[in-house]
């Protein structure tokens, strides 16, 4: 198999919680997954690295299905 016959996986995510009065590395974190504004959404790679930044600012985003 080739990398252009593989499908690659994707993930939506949505900024439902604001960065104000939180640490500024969450506000970076945000950032990284392209998001910065409330009910933004962005649609990324499913990759471990996506996944880890999502764990980190569980509290401000959700997975779309």
């Amino acid at each position: 198999m080739t990398n252009k016959e593989k499908t690659k996986a994707t993930i939506v995510v949505r900024q439902v919680g604001s960065p104000l009065r939180r640490d500024a590395r969450q506000s970076l974190y945000l950032k990284s997954l392209g998001l910065g504004k409330m009910n933004r959404t962005k649609e990324l790679l499913d990759t471990p690295a996506v996944r880890g930044l999502i764990t980190k600012v569980s509290h401000m985003v959700e997975v779309v299905e």
